[in-house]
């Protein structure tokens, strides 16, 4: 028996705010990114743990904001909390590869690509993952084509957002990159969702049970937590909310350690006249 799936349960309400939530998980993660870039190495990992943390926590709580919205007519629908919080381990591992390919190698060429495509299937793994931990009584079922569709929709939204995250061009470059990453989350969410055929056990009644909203909302206190410390990190640091970054990534030479600081200063001329100790005579011989 196919069940009566609806995923709009509370309109347009779950999918803006997921999208909004997808989007600063985004911002957050790709201007860190972006930060990593215009410091040394010792200071670069931490940006890039930050980041990755930032963007798998938006990318999961996005998910499961728009899974409030989701029920199933005939039968009520539980969540498995390992698998649940297993799938958010797994955002932030496999966004962390592919953003650390991206701010070690740069976002250019074959490192875009590969940390693109990583952090794409990243989004796609958690989003079957927490899938995969939803009870119900029933099987689910998907359009291959169209699961398909959602991976690259994933993979390709999220190389454009980590290219334009590696411009190093200012915060509306971030802002951009952070729309493209909250399209390619929640792109990728619905066209995997359009995939879906429940396959119900039974004729079971419409029964009465606790509501998704009511079952997901204490899991997301953390990650929601999370990112509004990371955005209160983002917030006091002045390189990450100003407009064109002062400093710039020094090119890769030998001798010369990678993308160190460099200051846009105005160049000094350099003085030949040294000064010397007051009622100093100048020995030097004048012409007669």
């Amino acid at each position: 028996m196919q069940g009566t799936v609806d995923g709009f349960s509370y309109g347009l309400v779950t999918p803006l705010v997921a999208y909004l939530m997808a989007c600063l998980g985004g911002a957050l993660g790709l201007r860190c990114t972006t930060r990593s870039m215009l410091v040394s190495n010792s200071w670069r990992p931490g940006w890039l743990a930050l980041g990755a943390a930032a963007i798998g926590s938006g990318i999961w709580t996005m998910h499961f904001i728009a899974m409030m919205g989701f029920t199933v007519e005939q039968s009520p629908i539980h969540y498995d909390r390992a698998m649940t919080f297993a799938s958010l381990g797994v955002a932030i591992v496999m966004v962390g590869i592919g953003i650390f390919i991206v701010g070690y190698k740069g976002a250019t060429g074959a490192p875009l690509m590969t940390g693109g495509a990583i952090t794409g299937l990243g989004i796609a793994s958690m989003h079957y993952l927490g899938m995969a931990g939803m009870r119900l009584n029933g099987n689910l079922e998907y359009n291959t084509l169209t699961v398909a569709a959602s991976v690259v929709i994933a993979v390709v939204a999220a190389t454009t957002a980590l290219w334009a995250a590696g411009q190093v061009r200012g915060f509306l470059w971030s802002v951009g990159a952070s729309l493209v990453m909250g399209l390619a989350v929640s792109g990728m969410h619905y066209t995997g969702m359009a995939a879906l055929r429940v396959h119900l056990h039974g004729t079971a009644a419409p029964t009465a049970g606790d509501s998704p909203a009511s079952l997901l909302a204490p899991l997301m206190i953390g990650p929601l937590a999370f990112l509004l410390l990371a955005a209160v990190v983002v917030m006091f640091d002045p390189l990450m909310v100003m407009g064109k970054p002062v400093w710039t990534p020094v090119e890769n030479k030998p001798g010369v350690p990678a993308r160190e600081l460099v200051t846009h200063s105005p160049a000094r001329r350099p003085s030949f006249r040294a000064r010397r100790p007051s009622g100093h005579r100048d020995r030097t011989p004048q012409n007669r």
